[in-house]
């Protein structure tokens, strides 16, 4: 499971893409989820340039790090979040990688309730569509307000379309569902295609998800469930600190390190 880590750009969340490209090479990374969120950290977009992204696909090159998804947040339950997750999919055939990640709300504050999953799934339908299309996979994370938790994801998934399939965080689904991962990812791991693996600290409704072995979570026992079912998707490694965020780019840098070699400790 080693080769399956990656590093999602948005733990660089108030630096560039370079230095999130950087820190994770030097750290041992290989593979990124690229950050397209633009009210959050946007490190890549549909709107830009085919310069900008030239120059982007130039600069994974120069780090050695083949992009393995599109962190695309969305509201999809608005025009504008189907609109830009329309778009979005264009980058992933742009970057060569095979899966959209997105939530069903906003990407922060999530407080839309989804009254009507009809409505849901008139909204995605053109979205898997064009995944349809262009062989592309839609992966819905654990987050926010109306599916917090693997089982919830796994109902709707299977409502919408095979090529649907779930983003599993460890960490949200303790944030905005007060449930920890293990029974709810071992119920829900056959429709998981892609994993947030964040750590959690504090409270369940605590901000504070920090390098990965510096938290709570039993990632023995969250690996064990993911060998399982043969787990074959990427493990996305995200840390987002604090509601104060990190001092600077060396604490960053030293928690993605620190997660590294944690991570191939446990999984060497």
């Amino acid at each position: 499971m080693l080769k399956q880590l990656a590093i999602n750009s948005n733990t660089y969340h108030g630096f560039s893409l370079e230095e999130a490209a950087k820190g994770a090479s030097q750290a041992g990374f290989t593979q990124i989820e690229l950050s397209a969120v633009k009210d959050h950290t946007a490190h890549v977009l549909p709107e830009m340039s085919s310069k900008q992204l030239r120059e982007i696909k130039e600069l994974l090159q120069e780090y050695n790090m083949q992009c393995i998804g599109i962190g695309a947040h969305s509201n999809v339950i608005k025009a504008e979040g189907i609109d830009n997750l329309l778009k979005s999919i264009d980058l992933a055939v742009e970057f060569n990688c095979p899966y959209i990640i997105t939530a069903t709300g906003n990407s922060h504050h999530d407080s839309d309730t989804i009254e009507d999953e009809r409505v849901l799934a008139e909204n995605v339908e053109p979205v898997i569509q064009k995944c349809e299309k262009l062989n592309k996979t839609l992966v819905l994370e654990t987050h926010g307000n109306n599916y917090a938790t693997g089982v919830a994801l796994k109902k709707l998934a299977a409502s919408l379309n095979n090529r649907v399939k779930i983003n599993y965080d460890t960490a949200n689904v303790i944030f905005y569902g007060n449930t920890m991962p293990y029974e709810d990812l071992e119920a829900s791991a056959d429709c998981v295609a892609f994993i947030h693996l964040k750590d959690k600290r504090g409270a369940f409704n605590e901000w504070n998800f920090p390098a990965i072995g510096d938290g709570y979570l039993d990632f023995r026992k969250i690996f064990r469930i993911l060998k399982n079912v043969n787990y074959s998707g990427p493990i996305s490694v995200e840390i987002e600190f604090t509601p104060a965020g990190p001092a600077n780019l060396d604490e960053v840098n030293e928690a993605v390190k620190r997660s590294y070699t944690y991570l191939s400790r446990l999984l060497e």
